[in-house]
């Protein structure tokens, strides 16, 4: 195996960790404080009560029952977010039984602790379930600290895969952070119709040159089976986050659905996952995986990549879970010297399928240790040091086994070397100005269009920014300012409906660009886009005070976004009451989860029925 570190830690992400671990001192010690002290004897479940412990393998198979009921065996808690209307979590179907089986094969037993809510941002998009999305997190990370409640477990794992789900299923899984656990992905679709194709059909679409059934034709033909939707979004974002972070087996990312690979892989989480449990000497619980190390790994990672921008808000949450304070700023430092080592759709034109034969996870971390920007002394489920995920699985005649992964690029228009880097950053930018704090993603964004000086149009729907563009009102250089759209005022639906139609304004020579208090996730593309800008404008903040025709300037070179009023006027206007954006089923239906929240906190209950 190579050495864990084998270039000394470059000097900026070794200031960037020593400061999140100073600024996480304290609320790192009371998390560790905290699991350690729940750790308790192997097994878990010898805390029961009779009564519990009887409740607890009622329905279990004989021989199951008889192994739980001796207590000398571990219980693998699965936690699931299975359904089959996510493509990518369709596969999870068979996975209980397969992994009831594999542990039955090493005398121990497996049960589904729970499920999780997982709904799909593909369906949800432009509609109104997009006002539950972000909202989601937090119930998918309840979920799963319900799930794990039980106390009959001795370790877990996490199944799931796209955009909210993970990030909800590492805060939960978190809480018992005692347990070791480990993440079993699924793997992405086979490639279909190009992702650049979809783009240009989509775009065509919306200038009325293809009608709804060549529409429907192309997204078929790009959506046509199990697996993760193929382009880089934070579904696939957080499949590198969790194997960079050392929480999946090494190269298990992106391995396809119903393969012999696959499967094989996912016996070996259950294996890998009795193999550093409690009893062991190799005992590794997940809080003491996720620490500040780990998560700079995953920021590195999602910058050397160009991943989603939602991890802006994911990765900070799932690291507070852990004890770990990190912010934007953290980033910012972290993107200046991270360079840009992967084109994957929507910052080229290949897939994530692309990305994996080009060599993958394993070629992108062994580049990335060799360049000392990522930590090698981690932890991580398959054993100390990060070197052992520069190794990717193949199946053997003896069975599943690692290999030395590649040594250089299978395609180097689609994964470079640190050294040949597309660009000498990660192409996420800190953006700061008169109209509030956001961040931009320019790893898509032709540098000719990252400055863009022009007048504002300001909306509070998607819908009116739909009306306008067909009216042919935004067929100018226009920044459009699509305000109301924060998680106070409609809990942060993703804006990708406007990609299209702000693409077709670019593609006709017009300086266009996006400034909202929304999100666009990681399939956001080539029109400059600052999100997330906060104060969000239903709290007051700045964009709550921009006025059609004000001259607003987007620099993302520079770092700025600033409205080019003066400063006394600007001070002297007022905010603009941002009426609720949605439909209002999407307004009702975000209304009452944040009214549940609330009544929660004040330890009342809600009645959920008509208003």
């Amino acid at each position: 195996m190579m050495s864990e570190q084998t270039k000394p830690l470059h000097p900026t992400v070794m200031a960037v960790t020593a400061r999140i671990a100073a600024r996480s001192r304290d609320t790192r010690a009371a998390y560790l404080a905290r699991i350690d002290a729940s750790a308790g004897r192997f097994p878990q479940r010898g805390a029961l009560s009779c009564a519990n412990l009887a409740h607890g393998f009622a329905a279990m198979p004989a021989n199951d029952k008889l192994v739980l009921r001796e207590q000398r065996r571990p219980n693998v808690g699965v936690v699931t977010a299975y359904n089959d209307m996510l493509s990518a979590h369709q596969p999870y179907e068979s996975y209980p039984a397969r992994l009831r089986e594999a542990a039955r094969k090493l005398g121990a037993t497996a049960q589904v602790a729970g499920g999780v809510p997982a709904m799909c941002d593909g369906v949800t998009q432009g509609n109104a379930g997009m006002e539950l999305s972000l909202f989601s997190r937090e119930i998918i990370a309840m979920s799963t600290a319900i799930a794990l409640s039980h106390n009959m477990f001795d370790a877990a794992l996490m199944l799931g895969v796209c955009d909210k789900i993970v990030p909800g299923l590492v805060i939960g899984a978190l809480q018992f952070g005692h347990l070791p656990t480990i993440f079993v992905p699924a793997g992405p679709m086979a490639s279909g119709l190009s992702n650049d194709e979809k783009a240009k059909i989509r775009q065509a679409y919306a200038t009325g040159k293809v009608g709804r059934e060549a529409l429907l034709e192309a997204e078929s033909q790009a959506y046509h089976g199990a697996g993760t939707c193929t382009f880089y979004g934070t579904a696939n974002s957080n499949q590198l986050l969790m194997e960079i972070m050392g929480l999946h087996l090494p190269g298990a990312a992106f391995v396809h659905p119903h393969t012999p690979l696959r499967d094989a892989l996912t016996d070996a989480a259950l294996a890998r996952v009795l193999a550093i449990g409690a009893d062991t000497p190799d005992y590794t619980p997940i809080g003491h995986v996720v620490d500040e190390r780990a998560v700079v790994n995953g920021i590195v990672g999602l910058l050397a990549t160009g991943g989603s921008t939602n991890h802006t808000l994911h990765l900070v949450a799932m690291a507070r879970a852990a004890g770990v304070v990190i912010d934007w700023d953290d980033f910012d430092a972290l993107s200046a010297v991270v360079p840009l080592m992967a084109r994957v759709y929507p910052n080229g034109k290949a897939d994530v399928n692309h990305f994996h034969a080009a060599g993958g996870m394993g070629f992108l971390i062994g580049e990335l240790l060799d360049a000392g920007l990522l930590h090698g002394d981690v932890k991580t489920v398959a054993g100390p040091g990060l070197a052992r995920y520069r190794a990717e699985p193949w199946l053997s005649p003896d069975g599943l086994a690692w290999r030395a992964g590649s040594a250089y690029s299978g395609d180097r228009d689609v994964l470079r070397g640190h050294a040949e880097a597309f660009a000498p950053d990660g192409g996420l930018r800190l953006m700061h100005g008169n109209l509030g704090r956001g961040v931009i993603k320019v790893s898509a964004v032709k540098p000719e269009h990252r400055r863009v000086a022009a007048t504002a149009r300001v909306f509070s729907s998607q819908e009116a920014v739909q009306a306008a563009f067909d009216a042919g009102e935004l067929r100018r250089d226009v920044v459009v300012v699509l305000r109301g759209q924060g998680p106070r005022a409609n809990g942060m639906p993703e804006l990708h409906r406007l990609t299209p139609l702000l693409g077709v304004l670019q593609d006709e020579g017009f300086a266009v660009a996006l400034v909202t208090d929304g999100r666009m996730s990681g399939a956001s593309g080539k029109v400059p886009a600052v999100i997330h800008v906060s104060p969000e404008a239903a709290g007051g903040g700045p964009l709550a005070r921009v006025r059609d025709g004000d001259l607003i300037v987007l620099d993302a070179n520079a770092g700025m976004l600033h409205a080019e009023v003066s400063p006394q006027a600007w001070a002297a206007r007022e905010t603009v009451e941002v009426p609720a954006s949605g439909d209002d089923t999407g307004r009702l239906l975000f209304g009452h989860m944040r009214a549940a929240v609330g009544a929660a906190e004040a330890g009342a209950s809600v009645f959920f029925g008509s208003e």
